[in-house]
């Protein structure tokens, strides 16, 4: 071998090397750029579990799907797209805004919009076009301001009053209902915005979306999509009465024990499990 074949082989190493050292480089300085904001999210995602509780589990789905996906693509040269500055430029100018108006939701904002362009810029257009629909679902990780979930909250309050003032009889508690409230022999219930079941409907929409990206089969996909919304009312219902009884049965003190926030934990883990079971493709149709 002569030394300019030597030292060609020696620049295509090296060459390789750093482009597979930039994507974590890069990847780190995101990340950096973005702690205080990751640090916010833990905090709004583990605050309670009437807080936006699904975002953590929902990070890891994605985080794992992406992985499923970029494992497709092992060995394959990386075709990178300068166009992804038309999408981390305009976030970190966000993400600038954001430290002064310290509003942290739109910096979580810029944050999720920057990953496609950041994908674009280090992993190239098809691996980007492969992963782009799990890296959007994040934005489905924010929170949502109250201004823009109001008449939401309100809305699934009363259903879940009237449901419960429906049932309650049926299991022999007499119940007088009025706006949002629900009023027992032993006790006086208030259907908040914490009892309305946002929460759950949050969650539960957004673990149907990425159920029903993972899902091959077409009926499927169109089932859990279907289902989370009703679902995650129907949880709720049944939570709301169960709460009830409990009053019916022990008084206005058990609201104060960890039953309340547990019956919370139920509505998730009712939920979730119901609508991965009903989007998970059968043998026959993973085959098809």
């Amino acid at each position: 071998m002569t030394a300019t074949a030597v030292r060609s082989q020696t620049a295509v190493e090296v060459g390789e090397s750093h482009n597979r050292f930039l994507p974590w480089l890069f990847g780190a300085l995101y990340l950096a750029v973005y702690g205080p904001t990751l640090a916010w999210l833990w905090h709004r995602w583990t605050l309670s579990v009437w807080n936006n509780g699904h975002g953590i589990l929902i990070t890891l789905v994605v985080a794992y799907l992406v992985w499923q996906e970029l494992k497709r693509f092992q060995g394959r040269p990386v075709d990178a797209n300068p166009w992804g500055f038309l999408l981390v430029v305009p976030a970190l100018l966000l993400h600038m805004l954001d430290t002064g108006i310290h509003s942290q939701l739109l910096s979580a904002f810029s944050l999720v919009l920057g990953l496609p362009g950041l994908s674009l810029l280090l992993l190239g257009t098809e691996r980007t076009k492969a992963i782009i629909f799990p890296l959007l679902v994040l934005f489905l990780t924010l929170p949502i301001p109250l201004a823009f979930t109001e008449s939401i909250h309100l809305f699934l309050r009363q259903i879940a009053t009237v449901a419960s003032a429906w049932l309650l009889p049926l299991v022999g508690i007499p119940v007088f209902s009025h706006g949002t409230v629900l009023e027992t022999p032993n006790g006086t219930l208030m259907v908040a915005d914490a009892c309305s079941g946002f929460s759950t409907l949050y969650a539960t929409v957004t673990v149907a979306v990425l159920t029903a990206y993972a899902t091959r089969s077409r009926w499927r996909k169109a089932l859990v999509l279907a289902v989370a919304v009703p679902l995650a009312i129907v949880v709720n219902v049944v939570r709301v009465v169960v709460l009830a009884v409990l009053v019916d049965q022990f008084g206005l003190d058990v609201l104060r024990t960890s039953a309340h926030e547990l019956s919370g934990l139920a509505t998730f883990a009712v939920a979730l499990p119901l609508i991965f079971w009903l989007g998970h493709d059968s043998r026959e149709e993973a085959q098809a």
